[in-house]
């Protein structure tokens, strides 16, 4: 006869028997014996947890007699699967079968999930599950049969509905693993002190294993040492013995050298006696000597006084030649005026016959040209007739003219001079003026470098001084160059010498005096630069040229929109007689003087071209200005009202000599500018400076 309470108990055993079951000996071989200890620990409380939740399906307890009896037989096989699992080892005091049956437990617990279970339990249970409240649930009722044998089954082993008694069972056996786990707890205690000890042992060992590769390492190096002391020591053997087999040979060398000296000693002898009668006989000659040498002395005592008397006399030649040669350009004028034209370039259209004449000096055709006339027609007047009027004549004179077939050379031949004085003491100033591109700065630098011939007159200057200058030093004289170059852009001074982040800053530079009290100007910020050969002033003229200010004009392509200024100041000694001298060469490449054209409409490019017209044909105006003043002995000159003539001052007026080059173009279409410019020179020409004096000290 099958109860209710078969049926309802049939939940328990198949969720153990639906899990594989791991034998003890499975997880003995799978874990280590130190792992097995720490696992069986620590699921101590695991197991405990899952005994609590043993799940009794409500739905099975609900369920009539004939259901029980359909869920008999596999109610018995699962719990013939629990009773295999409550089978342990007993005799392996480390089993691992808590944690088998605390993991099918497990594993039961997560498949089915909480659910409610009857209020019926032992004391046992609620000990085990003293920190756990038990939910309310539907009574279950006693199966009736609950009391009849179990056909088949072992004695001793309790039915599958008893689950209080299994639980009981399992309280029991989850006691004595408590007790198994206490006793693998202090053999793992004790394994843990053996392992302490053993490790310590290790550490004593392998500092001693230290100790002795150490030992044994030092003993192995002074073997190494030794082996070398004596590899050394047995060099030397061989090396002493090498060397005392050289010294016996040497001995044996000196024993033959030694009977050598011997022999030489003796014919030295025999030569000492011979140079004695020698010297005898040499100092018989060197008394007549010294007789001679008294002779000698009182004639060069004579010649060193006619030399001194001869140099007394040069320098009087010299001065006297200074003197001529000042009063010869005194003659000629201290401000001159020379006009010149440039040549007619490829692609300008050829002038007209008679446009440009130039009538032969007073001396013939042999001499100088020192006159110009220029031809300009004016389409503008006509006669009654209406015939075009007759051309106007313009003639004017200079104290030179160089027509346009001139040379570089012949325009430097007529200047030398000029320089000489700056040599000999006086200031001198030498203008190039005229309009844009009719040959300025040509005339004052040259052409493209490399063709001597087409050099200008700084650089032949500069040579010419030089090449003088050691001439000079035979007569006692000592010079030195110092060269600066500047330019006047807008009223603004710029250094044309200055390099890397110097260029162009205009407003740095300032004309000041050289000290309190000194009539001597120099330019703040600028670069002077000693010099002492050409290559050096060739160099401070290529790096001059880059740094000018140039624009593009109607007149020229490249045109000079301000005043360069290449100052040179001489410097000269003569030590003996305590003399010094000084002035300064002034060499000036002026700006355009083109006049302003009111027609023209002014673009932004247009308004900085009328800007630095102005500004030139101002410093111009001045020039003019100065020159009138210093030619009519007036008492206020106005030096300051333009940097060019302020720069300048000391190079004007006072014993300063000055030349103007007017340089105009052959074209037709410039006769205007060309007739201004040559108006301009006349003027000049006519002025008269006092004499000048030589800045000797």
């Amino acid at each position: 006869m099958r109860g209710r309470g078969s049926r309802d108990t049939g939940t328990l055993p198949a969720a153990f028997a639906s899990r594989p079951v791991r034998t003890t000996m499975d997880v003995q071989a799978q874990r280590p014996p130190l792992l097995e200890v720490k696992r069986n620990i620590e699921l101590k409380p695991s197991l405990v947890k899952h005994s609590s939740q043993l799940p009794l399906s409500a739905s099975r307890l609900k369920r009539g007699p004939g259901q029980m009896e359909d869920a008999s037989e596999p109610a018995k096989k699962r719990a013939r699967g629990m009773a295999a699992v409550t089978k342990v080892d007993t005799s392996r005091p480390r089993g691992p079968l808590l944690s088998t049956v605390s993991q099918t437990q497990g594993h039961t617990a997560a498949q089915k999930g909480p659910k409610k279970t009857g209020p019926r339990g032992c004391s046992t249970v609620g000990t085990v599950l003293r920190n756990q409240k038990p939910a309310p649930a539907a009574p279950a009722q006693k199966p009736a049969t609950s009391t009849a044998p179990v056909v088949g089954k072992r004695p001793g082993k309790r039915p599958a509905w008893d689950l209080k008694g299994q639980l009981c069972d399992l309280n029991e056996e989850l006691k004595r693993y408590r007790e198994k786990t206490q006793t693998l707890d202090q053999e793992n205690r004790g394994l843990r002190e053996q392992l302490r000890e053993v490790q310590e042992q290790a550490t004593t060992l392998g500092t001693e294993r230290n100790t002795l590769e150490g030992e044994l390492a030092s003993v192995r190096t002074r073997a190494e040492q030794d082996q070398q002391r004596l590899e050394t020591l047995s060099a030397r053997v061989l090396e002493l013995e090498e060397c005392l087999g050289t010294t016996e040979r040497l001995v044996q060398e000196l024993q033959r050298e030694q009977l050598q000296l011997q022999e030489e000693r003796n014919t030295l002898s025999t030569q000492l006696e011979e140079r004695e009668r020698r010297f005898q006989a040499a100092e018989a000659a060197l008394s007549s000597s010294q007789e001679e040498v008294v002779c000698l002395r009182q004639k060069t005592e004579a010649q060193v006084t006619l030399l001194a008397e001869q140099g007394d006399r040069l320098y009087g030649l010299e001065m006297e030649r200074r003197r001529l040669h000042n009063q010869l350009q005194e003659l000629k004028g201290n401000i001159r005026v020379f006009c010149r034209v440039r040549p007619v370039l490829a692609g300008e259209s050829t002038p007209s016959p008679g446009f440009l004449v130039f009538p032969p000096g007073p001396a013939g055709p042999s001499d100088p040209p020192t006159r110009l006339s220029l031809s300009r027609s004016d389409d503008r007047r006509s006669t009654l007739t209406g015939a075009p009027a007759p051309s106007t004549r313009h003639d004017f004179s200079f104290d030179r003219v160089f027509p346009p077939g001139s040379k570089q050379e012949e325009v430097f031949e007529e200047i030398s001079m000029l320089v000489q004085s700056a040599l000999d003491g006086y200031p001198v100033c030498i203008f190039a003026y005229g309009q844009t591109g009719s040959g300025k700065t040509f005339t004052m630098e040259g052409g493209p470098r490399g063709d001597p011939q087409l050099e200008g007159l700084i650089p032949r200057a500069m040579r010419h001084l030089f090449s003088v200058a050691q001439e000079m030093s035979g007569q006692g004289w000592t010079y030195s160059f110092v060269a600066s170059y500047v330019e006047i852009y807008n009223e603004t001074v710029r250094d044309l010498l200055a390099t890397g982040t110097r260029k162009g800053q205009g407003g740095e530079c300032e004309i000041r005096r050289a000290s309190p009290g000194s009539e001597e100007l120099t330019v703040t910020n600028a670069r002077y630069v000693p010099v002492s050969c050409e290559k050096e002033v060739e160099a401070l003229l290529h790096l001059a040229h880059q740094n000018r200010a140039v624009a593009r004009t109607a007149q020229n392509e490249r045109s000079s929109r301000s005043h360069s200024v290449f100052q040179l100041q001489i410097s000269g000694e003569h030590v003996a007689r305590g003399l010094q001298c000084g002035a300064p060469l002034n060499l000036v490449d002026l700006a355009g003087s083109e006049r302003l054209d009111p027609g023209i409409p002014l673009g932004p490019g247009e308004r900085d071209r009328l800007r630095e017209t102005q500004a030139i044909n101002s410093s111009l105006s001045t020039l003019g200005l100065v020159i009138m003043a210093l030619s009519n002995k007036e008492s206020h000159v106005p030096y300051r009202n333009s940097k060019l003539t302020y720069l300048l001052q000391n190079s004007l007026g006072g014993s300063a000599k000055m030349l103007m080059f007017v340089n105009i173009s052959p074209l037709e279409e410039n006769v205007s500018e060309s007739l201004n410019s040559l108006r301009f020179a006349s003027k000049v020409n006519q002025c008269v400076i006092g004499t000048a004096q030589a800045n000797k000290k």
